[in-house]
């Protein structure tokens, strides 16, 4: 199992790009999963639903099925956040993980740079980004020595993202 990251400021379009490049994976075959790191709390739940009501009751965890989907849904109630490698054991085997967020993890990324959006690059302090997408039109001024990749063109991210994997 590949394991293949995304970084950039919120808004920057990370979604978008995964959102993107997850039928340019699988129309070559690949079985594609993801993980998405949120730096704030979610819910897939609604209040009053059997399953809220559940986990409300203090359930740690809540399995939800039917004959189009399964989900499980695990409460932390006070442990610590599970790491990268964790959650990556709990996926079924597939060819590539795309993460998104874990900024940090020790996994090759693509950082999405807006320089329209006005924030710094993640770069230069990130060892972990091999290239950088961004919007910024071929004669903009972007000082990075890493590969630069159209923003707006899923393809040739998938082959470098593709060809990087293969080398690795």
């Amino acid at each position: 199992m590949k394991v293949f990251g995304f970084a950039g400021w919120s808004g920057s379009g990370k979604t978008t790009l995964v959102e993107k490049l997850i039928p340019e994976f699988t129309a070559r075959g690949l079985r594609v999963s993801v993980i998405k790191h949120a730096h704030h709390g979610f819910d897939l739940d609604k209040p009053g639903k059997d399953s809220w009501r559940h986990r409300e009751a203090g359930a740690t965890q809540v399995l939800m099925l039917s004959n189009e989907r399964w989900v499980l849904m695990h409460e932390l109630r006070g442990e610590r956040e599970p790491t990268l490698d964790e959650q990556l054991r709990l996926l079924e085997p597939c060819d590539l993980v795309l993460i998104e967020g874990y900024k940090a993890a020790a996994v090759p990324k693509i950082e999405i740079h807006r320089p329209s959006h006005g924030k710094p690059p993640l770069w230069p302090e990130n060892p972990h980004v091999v290239a950088v997408a961004t919007d910024a039109g071929e004669g903009a001024r972007l000082d990075c020595p890493l590969p630069r990749l159209p923003l707006n063109e899923p393809a040739p991210i998938a082959d470098f993202i593709l060809d990087y994997l293969k080398t690795r």
